[in-house]
Parts: structure tokens; sequence; C-alpha cells
């Protein structure tokens, strides 16, 4: 990492307090220096990028107007909040984000006490800080109420989500003082930043107006015909040269748009707001990747690189073995497009993430990226499969979660269907406890009309995929991140039996080990050495009960193995069948343990959670010699 001459003005803050004892005419240069630590920093190990270069100016502002921690910073889905991180005493370990027993990729309560809320999904922000402002003003310390800010600060990506647009509505209709601060790097309103823009911003935030807005309130509200025409007439005059109609009709007061790059206009234009009463929003216009050529010519491809040459502008390529399981979904999707004209594709923002780029370019017209909105996104499939189509919905595991009553109400009950691709099931690394994939076979496998598949290789997902669409239900295909163990897929699409699981290894030890998913491989080389009996479950539901009675009858020990959570997960329905026909055999279950899988490695993860090889191999031998010593 570069020397300390580097960055003068930013070797002397070690926390927000010593940031506001800088003069103010030394913030350019402290911006300056934080975007090439970010440069440098992320560079060397890797980690989101782009976002946090785009919000230096937003985020030094806040802290130098604010009085944090006291007054409360919320962020919303933690991509821009590293230089947050590096202003709050975290610089010096700001390389170690997202490896093993590093920073955390998120803003984390836990970790410090600048990080006021939790995040890793998107689109929380205004709730979390609307209920801190809330609590604020109930509390009976009444030195205290009133005297504390709130600021949520959310990127125009999470906007597109309802869960945003909620806590506006109720934000605005509550005597409540707190800030909504909009980070839009969205270029197609940049027209709109410069002196004119920033003028009515600077009158809209400022003592003089606030003061004459609301004692001539106070006059006219005794006139009421003169009290609405005066209430119409600041609207229409906000409309035509405001974008912010909706935000004022939603109860805040808007102020912007602003130029989120300029931070001696942002502290000065915050110094106002601050002052404020009732719910404010500030629209900050900021540029993604700010700073940095390459990030600012392609955001998408910078939003979280692995480590790169940052003179060249090269993102180290990792090596790979094969295709990665989205490259595979990605695959099967224009495969099958191409024979099927009913199939359809949407994803909620996450067109690259989920290999979607090939298929959003060859059939555009039936392809939808809705945003940020994973509700939305699965009544969509609902009523596309309402008129006869195939929906894809492209989604991770963990974002899933967010869509749980649309998959119950509006997709399952009406058994339609749709093809739910889970990417990102299991344990995911880096990103950590808010995106490993470690609860969708617990939540999915309670639904009814419910098929869940979970591919032990490459070529057994294309060919699950493929059996979705054949489906007259919903069906979810759960897959992992990253390359599987290398197997070819075959071009040819073949339907594979529903509920069938298949016997890989016939053993004579007496031990059968049932297997899902990714489990099946790393299992194989141990069920070789313990002579046990490897099926490959395959199906989650409906799930095999044939074969679970067969190898009952036919071995004295089970050993479960799955990438999920222990509770409710596929063990606990061999479990259940297992019950149901009076079957009482000894049952070793291997899955994630109740608790939260941090970040590190995947590698680290599967450590943590007992599901590595050697772990698994110790697990299971302490198992046998136990059945051994009873016996």
């Amino acid at each position: 990492m570069a020397g300390p001459e580097r960055y003068p003005h930013l070797d002397r803050i070690a926390l927000p307090a010593d940031l506001r004892a800088l003069p103010e005419h030394k913030l350019p240069a402290v911006a300056a220096e934080l975007r090439a630590f970010l440069i440098d920093t992320v560079s060397q190990r890797g980690g989101h990028f782009a976002a946090g270069l785009g919000t230096v100016e937003l985020t030094l502002a806040l802290h130098y107007v604010y009085d944090t921690p006291l007054d409360r910073l919320v962020w919303d889905v933690g991509h821009q909040a590293y230089p947050h991180k590096v202003l709050t005493g975290r610089r010096d370990r700001l390389h170690t984000i997202k490896h093993k027993d590093g920073l955390a990729p998120f803003p984390t309560r836990d970790e410090s006490e600048f990080d006021t809320f939790g995040v890793g999904h998107s689109s929380t922000s205004i709730s979390a800080a609307l209920g801190m402002a809330i609590a604020d003003h109930l509390a009976g310390d009444r030195q205290r109420a009133g005297a504390r800010r709130h600021v949520a600060i959310i990127g125009d990506g999470a906007m597109t989500a309802g869960l945003a647009f909620e806590a506006l509505n109720h934000a605005g209709s509550l005597d409540v003082d707190m800030l909504v601060a909009l980070n839009d790097n969205d270029m197609s309103i940049s027209e709109n930043v410069g002196a004119l823009s920033n003028y009515f911003a600077r009158v809209l935030s400022g003592r003089l107006y606030a003061g004459l807005k609301e004692g001539g309130k106070r006059i006219l509200r005794r006139v009421p015909a003169a009290w609405e025409l005066a209430r119409r007439s600041e609207e229409h005059m906000k409309g035509m040269i405001l974008p912010g109609t909706m935000f004022e009709e939603m109860g805040l007061n808007y102020i912007g748009p602003v130029d989120g790059h300029d931070v001696i206009g942002l502290v000065r234009m915050l110094r106002n707001i601050r002052h404020l009463r009732g719910p404010q929003f500030l629209h900050v216009v900021t540029k993604k990747g700010k700073g940095y050529a390459p990030a600012e010519a392609d955001p998408i491809k910078w939003h979280g690189p692995g480590p790169f040459d940052a003179d060249k502008g090269l993102i180290f390529k990792e090596s790979a073995t094969g295709p990665s399981y989205t490259q595979v979904f990605g695959q099967w999707l224009c495969d099958i497009a191409e024979r099927d004209p009913r199939i359809v594709a949407i994803t909620p923002a996450m067109r690259e993430g989920s290999g979607l780029v090939e298929y959003s370019r060859k059939f555009p017209t039936r392809y939808f990226d809705v945003g940020i909105a994973e509700q939305h996104a699965v009544t969509l499939a609902a009523g596309l499969a309402c008129e006869g189509l195939r929906p894809v919905v492209a989604i991770y595991s963990s974002f899933m979660q967010r869509a749980y009553d649309q998959l119950i109400h509006d997709v399952a009950l009406q058994k339609l269907p749709v093809i739910f691709a889970l990417d990102r099931a299991g344990l995911v690394g880096g990103d950590g406890a808010t995106h490993q994939g470690v609860f969708d076979l617990t939540f999915l496998r309670t639904v009814p009309n419910m098929t869940i598949m979970a591919p032990a290789d490459e070529n057994e997902c294309r060919q699950m995929l493929y059996t979705a669409t054949l489906l007259d239900g919903p069906a979810a295909v759960r897959y992992p991140r990253g390359t599987g163990p290398g197997v070819q897929t075959i071009t040819e699409m073949t339907a594979l039996p529903v509920g069938r699981g298949i016997i890989c290894r016939e053993g004579r030890s007496g031990l059968a080990i049932l297997a899902f998913g990714t489990m099946v491989a790393t299992l194989a080389p141990i069920a070789e050495k313990l002579d046990a009996t490897l099926v490959n479950m395959r199906f989650v539901k409906p799930i095999d009960e044939d074969l679970i009675r067969l190898l009952a009858e036919r071995h004295e020990s089970f050993v479960t193995a799955e990438e999920n959570a222990l509770a409710g997960g596929a063990g606990a329905a061999v479990l259940e069948v297992m019950s149901a026909h009076g079957h009482v055999l000894p049952v070793l279950q291997l899955g994630i343990p109740d608790r939260y899988i941090g970040h590190g490695s995947r590698t680290d993860n599967l450590v943590d959670a007992g599901l590595d090889a050697a772990s698994m191999t110790k697990r299971i031998e302490q198992f046998l010699q136990s059945r051994q010593r009873r016996a």
C-alpha cells in the first residue's frame, strides 16, 4: 500500500470528529485523497468499487455537518459505504474487507457504532431511519429528543423497490425531523445539475425561504381560497423547475437536484437542511465510478471487481476449470428460448450476475429487468403465466426471500408454471451473512404445488431447467455460485423423472449417504473411502419416498448432506419420510448449523459450516464409531 505521504490530510482523520476539525476549504483535498486511497486499496484485494467512488463527497459532507455517531446515518445496500468505513476508524483494515476475519462487506452494527443499521439487501434505509427518528421523538430524555438528526442515504437503484416508497409515504405523514438523501448516479438528469438548479436548491433549503413559507402558511390558512391558490401555485412552480413534485405530494420537502461532487456546496446545503423541521428529501446527482476513468466508462463492470491493475485498468481474471453454473443457465435459456416462443425471462436488476446478458440481446422483447423489485418480479411472472407464457425468474437465492408472499399467494396457490432459477444457492463467500443462500430449500419446501430440484453438476442443472419447463406448476432449480465439478453439458435436453433420485454407488458398509446438490461431488470420494452407498437425491420436493424406503430396508444408518439450513431442509424431509413409514435408523444430518455464516471465501464458509471434505469425513467417522460402541 502506498506510503502516508500520498494522504497528508486523510492521515489526520481517524474519526469524523477529526474531519470536522478541518477548515471547510480543505475538504476538496480530502476528497481527492480519499478517492485515491479507495482506488489503491480495492485494486489490491477487490471489493465493491464504483459506487463508493461516487459517494466520496457526499460521505464527507454528511460526516462534516452531522454530529456522528450521535446523529444517525443509515446507509442503503452498503455498496456505497466504503468511504464511510474509511472515515469512521477502519481505514487501516479496509484491505481486509470481505475476507475472513476482516471488515464486513456492508455496514454492520457489531463492527462500529457509526454503523447504525445492518444492511445488505436494498431499500431498507428509509424505513430504518424513520423508525429511529420516531423512537427518538418518543424518548423520555427530553434533552436528547429533538437534538439528534436522522439521515437515510439511498441509492437510485434502491428507489425502485416498493419498500422505499412505503417508507416515504409514511414519513411524509409524520411530524418527524429526518432527511432522505437520494444518491442518484443516473446520468439522464445530468443536464439539470448546474448553476441554476443549485441556486434553486440553496433557496429551497435556506432559512429565509423556510421562514417565509411557514409564515405565509399561518396567514393564508385564515383565508381558505387564498391558501389553496398559494399551495397550488407553489406546487406548480416547483413542478416546472424541479423533478420533485411526487415527493412533495408524499409530504416531503424536496430539495435538488444538486451536484454530488461539489463537497463545499453539499456542506452548505446540509447545514441549511439540518435545521429544517419535518421530513426532507435531498436529490444528489453523482457519477458512479467518479475519479477512475475505467469505472466511469463501465460502472457495471467495475461494480465489484476482484483485484486489478489500477494503472492499466485491467481486472485480473480468476482461472476457471469450466463454465460457471450461471453461464450454464444463460446458455440454456438462450437455447430453450430458440425452441419455445413462450419462454420469457425476468430479473430484478441482476442481468449480469444472473447470466442474462446474451439472452437480453437475442430476445429483447422477451426480457424484463424490473429493477430492484423482487415482489413485482414474481407477481409479474404470475400474470405472464396466466396468459400461457413460461416465465423464468432469474434471481439470487437470498433475494428470493423478499418475495415469499408472492411466491405462495400469486404463484403456487394458483399452480402457475413459473420457473425460478435460484442462483447463488448455498454459501457464497465474500458478501457474507446477508447474501448466503442457505434458506431456500426450507422456505420453498413448505409451499404446496412446488417442485424443487438441486443439481449435482453442470449438465444436471441444464436438464433440470428443461424439466421445469414441462411441468404444470411452479418449479425451482437451485444452483451454487461459481463452477461445478466440471461435467460437460449435453446439448440435447432430456426431461428427468420427477421426484426420482439415483444411486451413484452401491456400498457394503451398511451406510447410505443421501446427498443433495453440491454435496454429491464432495461426498463421492468419502463414500468410496468408507464403502458407503452414495445417492444423488436430485429432488427435494417431491422427494423420492420409494428410494428412501428401499435404502432404509437395506442399510443400517443414514447420512444426509445439503448446503442449506438443517432446520426444515432436505435432511428433515428424509426424516419425515422415515418417520411416516416407521423406519427407525440412526441418521447424521450435515448442513448449515443454526447460525449465520459470515464473510470470507467460499472455502472459508464451507469450513465454518463443517461442510468441507475434511470436516464431513471426521463427523461421519465419529458417527460410525459411536454406532459401533453402542453395538
